[in-house]
């Protein structure tokens, strides 16, 4: 993958018109919405696959090669604004496509768009992506030289060019739909929250309520994350933004340098499951469960806390062992909130709106008209008119990656459909986990892991859904609660060894090692995978026919599992804890998984005697 701009002096003015441009046709289509998809979409997709080329050149320019691949680049642009053009105007009325077949000009049109977004998305997050999409189209046009158990009706290439490129089923089907629509208003929305100030005023605010306790940037860190890390759409891009601010201070403060890069990618990466915007695959979820947003929202809120929660206890108890104290000369919360609370009024409203069932689209523009409205409301606060140009044009380059990840997972998922793979998916994973659900969630767990290592979350997200969620169906969990979990275990490889993205991004600012950046990374974010497994076990997603008390045992048992775990993992309470403690922690952590409330309160009730034995012993004074 090769992630260096084009630098060729005007060149880069061309690259921002482009860019400044795309974002108003984005703009212009969520207003007036007047074409259709099957005219928006190849518009859309063809316009990134320009900026791709533009921005991603095929060679670095220290390569003999370079001016020969900027000249190639230059073709593929060229032959992607042909391709968008062309299937544009194709005519979907005129169904002799179906019964007589595409014509000459129309197949290479899809051969030829399928093989430039496979080379776009190689560029911009990876092979491994373009890897999986080609080994899908090879099973579609050879799964009927397979064994039996995995074999499928063999597709020739008329019929795989017919069905992902001339219908909603493939590249142009509902993960590119929710990237192109939905997607890139929020991104816009988290760019010009960076250029008009309100990023940073998010982070002095978590800074002003944290940093004064122990360990104080690394908490500032976490509560930065969570509300930027929901907006940005990209754990990395957090990591990089909060992370040049707080990763230095942490250091500063005593933490060792793969810790604070680890605390800072597990910060960020939780800003994906943070509501009210939860990057893009909340968004994806939306469609594929059919159930409104909003409901999915309100579900995720608990969980989401407990998360934090369970970062933020991992932080302080790391801030004990090392014994760190709080930062000196932190602004008051009131002095803060006083300077910039305008720009919390943008962040309520798209709250508001989006609980209240408006088009995510439509409350989006309103984010970023109520953001450089907020922005220009106060003179102290004023940007200049190029930093708002700016923002429009960061937010049309950072969705390149966003929109050739979902284009390519949407061949995935049409291959999934066209041969109906994810049927003997579910047996094989039914079959190996032997009946349990623990051990599916195992299955899955490791999946999402080995997928992550070379796919954006969210692309991640869609090509694991489609097939471990039908597997959790089967043991009986709500389609909300299977997608929910698989959700959450994609969000894992940002942070999880060998290869962990965000935290190899923190490393690179800490100046650490990336794995040991990447094993503590892992360790503060192992809520990813024990918040999921109480969803799986007990109550913890709100549903219509849950009682009050099912849920209220089931927070309280994740809050204990969290402690419980945490401390016995750590050897740490509110003193330093001896191994029989530790042991005695670790039963009760288990004990939380068993669907039994009298079992959970009673281990609840022991967890709480523990806690005070320890604090009667005293503590370190130092603030907590």
């Amino acid at each position: 993958m090769n992630n260096e701009p084009a630098r060729l002096g005007g060149f880069d003015y061309l690259i921002g018109a482009v860019a400044l441009a795309l974002t108003l046709f984005q703009i212009w289509h969520g207003l007036a919405a007047e074409l259709s998809a099957p005219i928006f979409l190849p518009v859309h997709l063809s316009w990134v696959l320009v900026l791709v080329f533009m921005v991603n050149p095929a060679f670095s320019r220290s390569s003999p090669l370079y001016q020969l691949g900027r000249l190639s680049d230059l073709v593929f642009a060229v032959i992607s604004v042909w391709a968008g053009f062309r299937l544009s105007n194709f005519d979907y009325n005129d169904l002799s496509f179906l019964l007589d077949g595409l014509g000459n000009v129309d197949l290479y049109t899809g051969a030829v768009l399928i093989v430039l977004l496979l080379e776009a998305t190689r560029r911009t997050v990876g092979w491994v992506m373009s890897a999986i999409a080609i080994l899908f189209l090879v099973y579609a046009m050879f799964g009927n030289v397979l064994p039996d158990s995995f074999a499928s009706k063999g597709f020739d290439l008329q019929e795989i060019i017919r069905f992902h490129i001339f219908s909603t089923n493939g590249v142009f089907g509902a993960p590119l739909a929710i990237s192109a629509g939905v997607v890139f208003v929020f991104v816009l929305f988290g760019a010009l929250l960076q250029v008009t100030g309100a990023g940073q005023f998010f982070i002095d605010c978590a800074f002003a309520i944290a940093g004064r306790y122990r360990g104080g940037p690394a908490k500032a860190s976490v509560l930065a994350s969570a509300a930027l890390g929901s907006i940005s759409g990209s754990a990395i891009a957090n990591t990089v933004t909060t992370g040049a601010l707080t990763i230095p201070m942490m250091k500063k403060l005593g933490y060792k340098p793969e810790q604070a890069a680890g605390i800072e990618a597990a910060a960020s990466t939780g800003g994906q499951i943070m509501p009210p915007v939860m990057g893009a695959g909340a968004f994806v979820m939306a469609q594929f469960t059919g159930l409104p947003y909003a409901e999915i929202l309100m579900v995720s809120i608990a969980p989401a806390i407990l998360y934090f929660f369970c970062t933020l206890l991992y932080v302080h108890l790391m801030a004990c062992k090392l014994g760190l104290s709080g930062m000196d000369n932190v602004q008051k919360v009131a002095v803060v909130v006083k300077q910039g609370w305008h720009y919390l009024l943008p962040l309520v409203m798209i709250t508001m709106l989006l609980l209240m069932s408006y088009s995510p689209v439509l409350v989006g523009l309103a984010g970023c008209l109520a953001i450089i409205v907020a922005a220009f409301s106060r003179r102290k606060t004023w940007v200049p008119f190029s930093a708002i140009l700016a923002g429009l044009r960061d937010g049309a380059l950072m969705i390149l990656p966003i929109s050739a990840a979902c284009a390519t997972a949407g061949i995935v998922v049409g291959v999934v459909g066209q041969t109906g793979i994810g049927l003997q998916f579910t047996q094989a994973l039914l079959a190996l986990s032997g009946g349990y659900l623990w051990g599916a969630f195992i299955l899955i767990a490791l999946a999402a892991v080995v997928l992550g290592m070379g796919l954006p979350v969210t692309a991640a997200y869609i090509v694991l859904s489609v097939m471990a969620v039908p597997a959790l169906s089967e043991f009986g969990l709500p389609v909300l609660t299977a997608h929910l979990i698989v959700f959450w275990l994609s969000q894992t490889s940002n942070v999880t060894p060998p290869i962990a993205l965000a935290a190899f991004a923190g490393a690179g600012i800490a100046g650490a090692s990336p794995m040991k950046s990447a094993v503590q990374a892992f360790k503060l974010a192992f809520g990813f995978f024990i918040i999921p497994l109480m969803m799986a076990y007990s109550g913890l997603l709100w549903q219509a026919d849950d009682t009050a008390f099912r849920f209220a045992v089931a927070i309280l048992a994740t809050l204990g599992l969290i402690i419980a775990f945490a401390c016995g993992v750590e050897g740490r309470l509110f003193n330093r804890l001896n191994v029989p403690a530790r042991g005695l922690l670790l039963i009760i952590a288990a004990l939380m998984l068993v669907e039994s409330p009298v079992v959970r309160l009673s281990a609840l009730a022991v967890l709480t005697l523990v806690a005070l034995w320890d604090w009667k012993k005293g503590s370190d004074p130092v603030n907590a």
